[in-house]
């Protein structure tokens, strides 16, 4: 079999590292890739979102399955334009990503389904915002209602930081259409985690839970970010709570989604928070999280592309699990997630682990040494029989490859710790 996995970050890397094991795939290509996944993959320059240039290739090299790893070029229609070749390809249509590319039609989709999310509104006009914003008080949420990168979100503590963050968005366009319109949220208090399933129509398999951090600095300080570093499982959620998870949120939006008319077929995720009456949606993803996936799918012992064949053919799929925990920690270019500065040396990273990989997020080859060429650089993942092992052997090895240019969060993994249940 022939593999296509489209995009270029962290997330892709571990795509193409687990499609590359399967003993169905004899070779693997990603586009366009980046130069940390030659190892595994053949690179081919495309852009992840000219959907007329991936389509001719898939049918040129004939592609046996395209894997999308981006949330853009799923929202552009990339699998629309592939279904329509006749071509095989996991990802939901655009119709079905919009639970993604619009926070307040998913919105609206759990308010009419009864999925337990947080009290919102949605705004486009300034005034009518901060009135709202002026009633309800602090802590509230503000978000970008388009893509934003996953950093279009403000959790505002004061109603300074909530009146700026809208004042941002509506009237100075911060992050262009997609701030056109803002959802203000009620602020949730709880144990957040990530849970992502493979759903073919009404048939969703989840996936072991792993937990995101979101903000730049320690002690879960700074601006957001697309993420810092994971770890799975979460010992703080426990089995009964992921279970209510599934029963109550994934299962209802999979099937709200086909009462809609919009069937979704793909990676949903579901980033949730553990409050008092049980677990709620605080969003909603069309694709694998970044940097979730590379700490679920190091865990997953069955063979990904026989396991998403049978997904999309909806045959029966029994997921198999390791008990090892592994904890991802993302080093970045200093200055992210606001500016930084592209084409630094970013270090040795021949170094070999037994107990830890490297994912590629934003990296160039230059001659023979790596520099960066993202916010997001690398992913350090490390294994262990318990976080605290995987969290020694992850910043074993990330201490040996960090480099000037480059910052990590030195805490990932400290919370499931100092909890006592690692």
């Amino acid at each position: 079999m022939k593999v296509l996995i489209i995009g270029q970050g962290g997330r892709e890397h571990a795509l193409v590292w687990k499609a590359a094991q399967s003993n169905l795939v004899e070779e693997v290509f990603v586009a366009p890739g980046n130069d940390g996944m030659n190892e595994f993959a053949t690179r081919v320059a495309i852009s992840e979102n000219d959907n007329e240039a991936l389509v001719a290739f898939a049918k040129e090299q004939n592609i046996d399955l395209t894997i999308v790893g981006p949330e853009v070029p799923l929202l552009n229609g990339i699998v629309n334009e592939f279904e329509r070749e006749g071509l095989k390809i996991f990802g939901p249509r655009k119709e079905a990503a919009l639970i993604e590319g619009s926070k307040n039609f998913a919105k609206e989709l759990m308010i009419k389904y009864k999925i337990p999310t947080a009290e919102y509104q949605t705004f486009t006009d300034v005034d009518e915002a901060k009135s709202y914003i002026e009633q309800k008080g602090a802590p509230i949420v503000i978000k970008a209602d388009g893509l934003a990168a996953g950093k279009g979100v403000t959790v505002a503590e004061t109603l300074d930081v909530a009146l700026d963050s809208v004042t941002d968005m509506l009237e100075n366009a911060k992050f262009g259409d997609a701030s056109s319109s803002v959802v203000i949220e009620e602020f949730l208090a709880g144990e957040e985690f990530s849970l992502m399933a493979f759903v073919k129509g009404e048939n969703v398999y989840p996936m072991v839970i792993a937990q995101d951090h979101k903000r730049a600095y320690d002690n879960d300080e700074g601006p957001n970010t697309g993420g810092m570093g994971a770890y799975s499982p979460v010992p703080q959620i426990s089995d009964e709570v992921v279970n209510t998870a599934v029963e109550t949120i994934l299962k209802p939006a999979a099937k709200a989604l086909v009462s809609e008319g919009r069937s979704f077929t793909g990676i949903l995720y579901a980033g949730l928070i553990l409050t008092n009456d049980g677990p709620k949606v605080i969003e909603f993803n069309a694709r694998f999280g970044d940097p979730e996936t590379q700490v679920v799918l190091p865990r997953l012992k069955s063979d990904l592309v026989s396991s998403l064949l049978s997904i999309l053919n909806e045959e029966p799929v029994e997921l198999e699990w390791s008990e090892e925990a592994v904890l991802g920690v993302v080093l970045a270019s200093k200055g992210y997630p606001n500016d930084y500065e592209k084409g630094l040396p970013i270090g040795q990273l021949s170094e070999k682990h037994e107990k830890a990989v490297i994912f590629h997020a934003g990296t160039k080859k230059v001659e023979d040494q790596f520099v960066g060429n993202g916010g997001r650089v690398l992913v350090v993942s490390g294994y262990g029989e318990t976080i605290s092992d995987a969290q020694e052997q992850a910043y074993a090895l990330v201490e040996k490859i960090s480099a000037p240019a480059l910052f990590y969060r030195k805490d990932i993994g400290n919370k499931a710790i100092k909890h006592g249940v690692s």
